[in-house]
């Protein structure tokens, strides 16, 4: 609640009834030139997974996830989704995906361990999660940054026409992405938390992929915690510098803060698995089945991440509170306050 962000100024550029049009509009105009550019199908998704499976994401890896008993099946434990980081690797393989083909599918979880909820940060999480078979040879930077571009692209044009749509929403985003390390990060700010150095990059460019999140720096630290299990951030790629993997963050000035809309990267292959469960200190889950089929070569190379839903359409409809573009609990002292102000949650 201290970090909730309130302008006094502040008034919505739709209503209601407008807001909720628009949210459909943009979800489904971005999802189909997500598609297009990446050369994506979109397929179905579960909302809970069983228990022990290894294919549940675990972001940091300490969250707690929402679990439930399921009577008719000997109640067998199941528990409610953080993403579907892994299980997408998985539909690669038992679809029968081929190399430059990929996916995408919704994806809603439940994590009740978020420890702030804010502007940008609730209990439910909506994202689009992809992934796309890629070769050996496709195991590099310039790739990941082509893919980035790819994205990128999808939301200049996407932006493009919410401005068609909606000309009282004027367009802010940069004309192309700026891509910078984690490593080269922390030269240019040593002074500043990793939030901190986050937020002066991207207020200097507008829009940037920061890369190799996860990977230990020069001054022993992680920019920020990534699970050992799906992205690679351990790979070397020269000058000193570790990760395929990064965040795509842009300005919010409604907020004056960095907006992070997506997280994504190649995936670990056999060698950045062993060394990043070594790294984490969870060889342990080299027992569980999914992880027992990558380093038996069942699954392929890939890469993929996700897009966060309500997060694009606040950026997009120029909203203060993402709560005014989805549903879900908030504290009381919150509710009353974004009433105040002028922020209809929904």
């Amino acid at each position: 609640m201290a970090d909730l962000v309130i302008n006094e100024k502040y008034e919505p550029l739709l209503s209601l009834r407008e807001t909720e049009n628009a949210i459909k509009t943009v979800k489904d105009f971005f999802q189909a030139e997500l598609a297009k550019e990446l050369g994506l199908q979109r397929v179905s998704a579960p909302l809970f997974l069983k228990k022990g499976s290894g294919i549940n994401d675990d972001l940091n890896g300490i969250e707690h996830k929402a679990a439930f008993k399921i009577k008719d099946d000997g109640d067998c434990e199941a528990e409610c989704l953080f993403s579907l980081a892994k299980w997408k690797r998985m539909v690669l393989a038992d679809y029968g995906f081929e190399q430059g083909e990929g996916l995408y599918t919704d994806m809603n979880a439940i994590r009740p361990d978020e420890e702030c909820l804010d502007n940008l940060h609730s209990v439910y999480v909506d994202q689009w999660d992809w992934e796309r078979v890629i070769s050996p040879e496709e195991r590099t930077l310039d790739f990941l940054k082509d893919i980035v571009r790819k994205i990128y692209q999808a939301l200049k044009d996407t932006e493009a026409m919410v401005d068609k749509k909606y000309p009282q929403i004027e367009p802010m985003l940069a004309d192309e992405i700026t891509f910078v390390h984690t490593e080269d990060l922390l030269k240019m700010y040593p002074d500043l938390d990793a939030r901190e150095r986050e937020n002066e990059i991207t207020k200097k460019h507008g829009a940037v992929f920061l890369i190799g999140i996860g990977s230990e720096l020069a001054d022993g630290t992680i920019h920020d915690g990534r699970a050992p299990d799906y992205d690679d951030w351990i790979t070397e790629t020269g000058n000193g510098k570790r990760g395929l993997n990064g965040d795509i963050l842009l300005w919010y000035p409604l907020l004056n803060r960095t907006f992070e809309i997506s997280s994504m990267g190649i995936r670990v292959d056999k060698d950045s698995l062993l060394k990043q469960l070594e790294a984490r200190d969870a060889q342990q889950r080299k027992e569980l089945n999914w992880h027992k089929r990558l380093l038996n070569d069942e699954f392929p190379l890939s890469i993929g991440g996700g897009i966060g839903q309500s997060r694009l359409c606040m950026y997009f409809l120029r909203k203060m509170h993402i709560g005014e573009v989805h549903s879900s609990i908030w504290p009381d002292s919150m509710i009353e306050k974004c009433k105040q102000a002028g922020i209809r949650l929904l």
